[in-house]
């Protein structure tokens, strides 16, 4: 049994709850041979486009702005360049993530916003910020313990 810290809250890990991970573990790798690398390992090939830190910001912003044009979102996404923003946009629209409507005014006007799918998605991903908000002191001092003892070491 393992404990972490919660603020002043102790959050107990039990073998129970190892057990259970370790398990949906095995499922999800039980049927690789990890001899022979398959052509397309789909939990990579997803989750590498849906979780970069672009996808997950404008997943994120979509999330609070229901609609939102290209322009503000390379606003919100302080620092990505407009040619990744777009292919991040191309990738997550063919994912089914959102879904871009044009108007044919001039100029021409495009929205984009969750689809359904997303919204599904944008669920799994505050969980993860929630938990990455409770923790983000636990892990900053781990790697300032690292740092210290990395220096000391070398």
């Amino acid at each position: 049994m393992s404990k972490i810290a919660l603020g002043m809250q102790i959050e107990t890990i039990t073998d129970n709850q190892k057990l259970r991970v370790a398990k949906k573990i095995k499922k999800m790798f039980g049927h690789i041979d990890f001899r022979n690398e398959p052509e397309q390992c789909p939990i990579r090939d997803v989750m590498a486009l849906a979780s970069d830190k672009w996808s997950i910001l404008i997943v994120l912003y979509l999330g609070y702005f229901p609609v939102l044009r290209f322009n503000k979102l390379k606003k919100y996404v302080y620092g990505i360049s407009s040619k990744v923003l777009s292919e991040r946009l191309k990738t997550l629209e063919a994912d089914g993530y959102l879904s871009r409507k044009m108007y044919s005014e001039v100029p021409i006007r495009v929205e984009y916003q969750l689809t359904d799918f997303g919204h599904s998605y944008l669920q799994r991903l505050l969980d993860l910020t929630e938990w990455v908000t409770v923790y983000s002191v636990t892990i900053l001092k781990s790697r300032k313990k690292f740092n210290k003892e990395k220096v000391v070491a070398g």
